[in-house]
């Protein structure tokens, strides 16, 4: 009797042990499995894909003649790049990793050429409060109107002015709320598209003031400082306006206002650019949009070479027309554009192998985004 007492109470411990067991496990399971989902509804896998096919009017097409702007610039049918980002966003934490790869890329992170760069931005942000936000690490540019992303822009080719700003930037900025409308963001920065490293003991300093309202915004834009070794250059200096506005459901009006300056180290004039761009659009359906860009955009005392034609005294202008088409197809927009690029002084090359003033081609691009 007593050996069978013994034996049940036994039998009645091992089962609760065993329910124990089990419970506990199937607890951490659905803990760890709660975990995970947790973990996964916070990250996010975004990007895109793109080409196009480029052709000159009256130029030849054999990559010799271009815009001397950035990315659409190869003739016949090219690559632009793939976009991978991943980005991870907690409560007060997150990051952003943006990886680029293909021709586009490339031109994107230039000052990395070499190092097999593949990193447009790579940054970490805390939510230090509702209304104050630290952001340390790579990130794209604040000035200017239009991004590297062919997805962030409506025109497939770029500007003049996008093209000799900022691309990227590497270092600590702190963005702040100041009211429903208000914002303001400081920064401090390597030399502009150092992106690695810091090869020089300068930095710059960029701030920014905002206003956004429900149908528009408008961000002045500034950055300051020695973007090379001292005694070799004077500090640069660039102020840049970038505003858009819905005029009504169907018209938008977008314009960007810029002004760079580099002081001499020694005696002698200051140069550098300045600019001004026009981007009206208009929504004729649910699926096409027709957009015009029209820029004009200048160089003083030497500031920029290469990119304009210029007169003795280190002096050109252009104007250029880009009139583009978006229509979607799912996640799949074409762009079919005809440009008009003309230059204060002889820049291209007609068919006749003679200087020209102006050159006009179409572009068709096609972006995949997801």
């Amino acid at each position: 009797m007593k050996t069978k007492t013994v034996t049940d109470f036994l039998k009645k411990v091992t089962f609760v042990a065993l329910a124990f067991f089990t419970f506990n496990v199937i607890a951490q399971e659905e803990e760890k499995e709660t975990t995970v989902e947790n973990l996964l509804s916070k990250l996010s896998v975004s990007g895109s894909v793109d080409g196009y096919y480029r052709y000159n009017f009256g130029s030849p097409n054999d990559n010799s003649v271009a815009p001397a702007t950035s990315f659409a610039n190869q003739s016949g049918f090219a690559i632009g790049m793939a976009n991978v980002i991943l980005g991870y966003e907690g409560e007060k934490v997150g990051f952003v990793a943006d990886l680029v790869f293909g021709p586009r890329g490339e031109d994107a992170v230039f000052l990395s050429d070499g190092s097999a760069q593949i990193v447009n931005q790579l940054y970490a942000y805390w939510n230090v409060t509702e209304s104050v936000k630290l952001t340390f690490g790579n990130f794209n540019t604040f000035l200017g109107y239009e991004v590297i992303s062919p997805t962030g822009n409506f025109n497939y080719s770029t500007s003049y002015m996008f093209s000799y700003g900022p691309f990227s930037h590497t270092g600590l900025k702190a963005d702040f709320v100041l009211s429903e409308k208000w914002s303001a963001m400081l920064a401090v920065m390597n030399p502009t598209d150092y992106t690695e490293n810091n090869p020089f003991d300068t930095y710059i300093f960029g701030a920014q003031l905002g206003y956004s309202a429900d149908n528009g915004s408008a961000f002045l834009n500034l950055r300051y400082g020695n973007e090379g070794e001292p005694g070799e250059v004077g500090p640069t200096f660039q102020a840049d306006l970038t505003t858009g506005w819905d005029l009504d459901e169907d018209f938008y009006l977008g314009v960007n206002a810029t002004y760079l300056s580099t002081e001499p180290q020694e005696d002698g004039d200051a140069s550098g650019f300045y600019g001004v761009a026009l981007y009206p659009q208009y929504k004729t359906s649910e699926k096409f949009t027709l957009g015009l860009r029209g820029e004009y955009f200048s160089v003083y005392n030497g500031g920029l070479t290469g990119v304009v034609g210029l007169d003795t005294e280190g002096d050109g202008d252009v104007i250029a027309a880009t009139l583009t088409g978006s229509y979607d197809i799912g996640d799949l927009t074409l762009k079919p554009e005809l440009r008009l690029d003309s230059t204060s002084e002889d820049f291209f090359i007609d068919n006749d192998s003679e200087a020209t003033k102006s050159l006009s081609s179409f572009v068709l691009g096609a972006i995949y985004k997801f």
